[in-house]
């Protein structure tokens, strides 16, 4: 059956946007999955028309994050604002993350029953919190994942708590738990612990937050370490990228930025060739 047409619905409770391969892609079609931004974009729909990476011969969904999107509260932004107000890690970041880690291995089963995929290793794509959750799911399971393409990406839950600053007015009362929970989520220590990392592309804008630029260079020092391919493990930098990959609000599909245009071709090139 020729799928030409983008399927929306919810696998497991995940929203997601799927985008169907074009040409001469195999049936069953390899699988991409992607986690998208809590800047903009941060929807799946508002990701996929970001970087849609039309030109790769496999299905790219776009799973939505928890707290966004369709699972906003009350639809709106609010609930999500005054949760990293009260405290930005141990309310808002790490519950993001860790939820759309562990919801995962049901969405994905509930997406190939549904879509015509194979069931060989996937893919995977995060950018920002979402490289985050794409780490964690190949953490959890290397062999389970063929390559991993992270876009500004948050390794290190550390340097992700001082830029939600401003909502809370203040700067971050760092606890005993904390701390605990910063540790768990440092994922170039645990990504750096995969004894045969699969191959990796790493996509840092040269105007992103320079605490996830220097982390990024040290995820990618330390899969290097372990690779028996070290070369498979890329690091690349975009001129003039900042940390966002559209406009806002980024709730909403949206044209597609140069910038995001210039991440798309160095994603769709890639992917190719995994």
């Amino acid at each position: 059956m020729n799928h030409t047409e983008t399927i929306t619905g919810t696998a497991a409770g995940v929203p997601f946007t799927a985008l169907p391969p074009t040409g001469s892609a195999p049936e069953p079609a390899p699988l991409i999955v992607t986690w998208h931004m809590l800047d903009a974009p941060r929807t799946d729909a508002a990701f996929a028309a970001a970087l849609p990476m039309a030109g790769v011969p496999a299905w790219r969904v776009h799973l939505g994050m928890p707290m966004c999107g369709a699972r906003m509260v009350d639809g709106a932004v609010d609930a999500a604002l005054a949760l990293a107000s009260e405290d930005a890690l141990l309310a808002f970041l790490a519950p993001i993350a860790r939820q759309a880690a562990e919801e995962f291995p049901a969405a994905l089963a509930a997406l190939r029953a549904r879509l015509p995929v194979d069931d060989g290793p996937v893919a995977l794509l995060g950018a920002s919190l979402g490289g985050m959750v794409a780490l964690q799911v190949l953490t959890a399971s290397p062999g389970a994942v063929r390559a991993v393409a992270l876009v500004n990406p948050a390794v290190r839950i550390r340097s992700v708590v001082p830029l939600l600053q401003g909502i809370a007015g203040h700067p971050y009362r760092w606890t005993a738990e904390a701390e605990r929970v910063a540790d768990e989520l440092d994922l170039v220590a645990r990504a750096g612990a995969i004894a045969e990392p699969p191959p990796v592309l790493l996509v840092s804008g040269e105007c992103d937050h320079p605490a996830l630029r220097a982390d990024a260079a040290d995820l990618v020092a330390a899969l290097r370490a372990r690779s028996a391919r070290p070369d498979d493990v890329e690091l690349v930098s975009v001129p003039g990228l900042a940390h966002p990959l559209a406009d806002e609000p980024g709730l909403q599909p949206a044209p597609q930025l140069p910038t995001a245009k210039a991440v798309d071709e160095i994603l769709t090139r890639w992917f190719i060739r995994c």
